[in-house]
């Protein structure tokens, strides 16, 4: 998602991915900051990744 994410929505899909994987993600052994590493993007988005997965609990994606 993040990098395939069209020009200047990269921290969008980091949202977008916290939104649509937040029951995996926190049903899941790994923290959210151990998914951030594993991904290999910087550890700074571990912001985002965490207001992403809050957000799912009021927003629905389109797709």
């Amino acid at each position: 998602m993040y990098n395939n994410a069209p020009k200047g929505d990269s921290v969008a899909m980091i949202h977008l991915f916290g939104i649509k994987y937040a029951s995996e993600i926190k049903g899941c052994n790994y923290s959210k900051k151990d998914i951030i590493t594993q991904s290999g993007i910087s550890t700074s988005y571990l912001t985002e990744l965490t207001k992403g997965v809050k957000l799912a609990e009021y927003v629905i994606p389109k797709n």
